[in-house]
């Protein structure tokens, strides 16, 4: 009998579990033009809540997996970017029609011309510059610290900028735990490292942190990252840059 009621108690315990744990579903979509009705190809879809990516394919349709009151947020070069919450309506039907609205921006012709090369290889070389980030790591010092390129005062920056103050560190990571977990959900998935690869502008970064895009910049300063690393680096590489100062943030707490 005592067994009994010990089985009796687990299967009741796994049974309230089961129906805490809400199972994830797939719904489908069709993106669109909103001026044209036509479809948009290639428009990246992360749902925020459990950093999962998808890409709609030329006819404008994407699936993913979610669940109830999850945020999708829809990206494309050129048009507005749009947040949709899952609705009961949404997972019911299974689909949905997503139009997005094109940006209102006048492009002028922009000619670029970074190297007037000669043709000859050994020259070439010697005419483009290459940029190198320097990042200095200090014995006895657990962080890494980046001067950007080399230069005679480099060093004397690094040495500065550990005595920078961290209080913006403390209170940003302090307050998100949640939100920061998510840098490590980000690498789990493909769709989302190449999209981050491909972009430069912090906006998915900022949404899935929640944070302002300008904030981003000032996280990494405090992180002792250089501004020429700031400006140039694709979102894939803010995101390991952002990861890693969180990974020593937990090492400084602890101790």
């Amino acid at each position: 009998m005592k067994y009994f009621v010990v089985f009796f108690f687990l299967l009741l315990s796994a049974t309230i579990v089961a129906q805490d744990i809400e199972p994830s579903q797939k719904v489908t979509g069709i993106i669109v033009n909103d001026n044209t009705n036509l479809p948009l190809s290639g428009v990246n879809i992360i749902n925020i809540n459990k950093v999962r990516g998808a890409t709609s394919d030329s006819n404008g349709y994407f699936e993913i997996n979610v669940q109830l009151n999850d945020t999708l947020h829809f990206t494309i070069l050129g048009f507005q970017s749009l947040r949709v919450r899952v609705t009961n309506d949404w997972i019911k039907n299974k689909a949905t029609r997503i139009h997005l609205t094109e940006k209102a921006i006048a492009l002028e012709e922009v000619i670029i011309r970074p190297f007037n090369l000669t043709g000859y290889l050994e020259i070439d070389t010697k005419l483009i510059p290459t940029k190198e980030n320097y990042r200095y790591s200090i014995s006895g010092l657990t962080q890494g610290y980046e001067a950007g390129e080399y230069s005679p005062n480099a060093f004397g920056r690094v040495l500065g900028s550990i005595f920078n103050p961290a209080d913006m560190l403390y209170n940003f990571f302090g307050n998100k735990p949640k939100e920061l977990k998510k840098l490590k959900e980000m690498k789990k998935d493909d769709t989302v490292r190449n999209l981050l690869e491909s972009k430069f502008d912090r906006e998915t970064i900022a949404v899935l942190l929640g944070v302002d895009v300008k904030e981003i910049a000032e996280i990494l300063q405090r992180c002792n990252y250089s501004e020429s690393f700031i400006q140039t680096a694709n979102d894939l590489q803010i995101m390991d840059a952002i990861s890693g100062c969180y990974e020593e943030y937990k090492i400084l707490k602890k101790k």
